[in-house]
This record gives structure tokens, sequence and C-alpha cells, in this order.
């Protein structure tokens, strides 16, 4: 089993900047994809950005050139670099790694004034 472990989460006026970490533990010597997926209330739990152990990355087209995801394989940590927030980007974040499939407990972000 994988076990994910998110943080830096919290409330930022929009225009601001958040960083979310994930750490991995576990199972972790097959993973090959992590990423980040969000879930606004009432809505459905959406990709927000993606990285492969190749180096591809895929953002939704939502926070393409706000938001960056890197990974640190020596510390097995995948992070979420999120600026010029908005409003629309407040939401519950989860880590998510596979293989084996595994979620993070999620963190929530809020961007209000």
């Amino acid at each position: 089993q994988v076990q994910l472990v998110e943080s830096g989460g919290g409330l930022v006026q929009p225009g601001g900047s958040l960083r979310l970490s994930c750490a991995a533990s576990g199972s972790i010597l097959y993973i090959e994809t992590m990423a980040w997926y969000r879930q606004a209330p009432g809505k459905q739990r959406e990709l927000v950005a993606l990285h492969r152990s190749g180096g591809s990355i895929v953002y939704a087209d939502s926070v393409k050139d706000r938001f960056t995801i890197s990974r640190d394989n020596a510390k097995n940590t995948v992070y979420l670099q999120m600026n010029n927030l908005k409003p629309e980007d407040t939401a519950v974040y989860y880590c998510f790694a596979a293989p084996p499939s595994a979620w993070g407990q999620g963190t929530q972000v809020t961007v209000s004034s």
C-alpha cells in the first residue's frame, strides 16, 4: 500500500500563492504517476496537474501558466506551486499516486478576500 500525506493548504487572498506538498510512503517502488486533483463543493473531482516518471506533465487548462507541479524523487514528494490564485480555485486538493492507486486525505484551499 501507498500512504500519501498532504500539507500546505490554507486561506489566501486572490492573486496570492500557496505551495502544496504530498509525501509518499509505503510501497512506493513502482509509483510512476503522481498528480493533484481538486473537488469544489457540488462539483466532481477534477485533474489539476499530473507528473509521470518519464517527465511528462499535464495541466488542466484552467491552471496553465499559474500552477507548477514538481517532483522530488529523493524525498518521494510531489509539490504544487499555485500562483495568481483565483476564487474559483477554492476546493479540497487531493494528492494521487499510482501504481498502486492511492489518494491523500485532502487539504483545503480557500481563495477569498
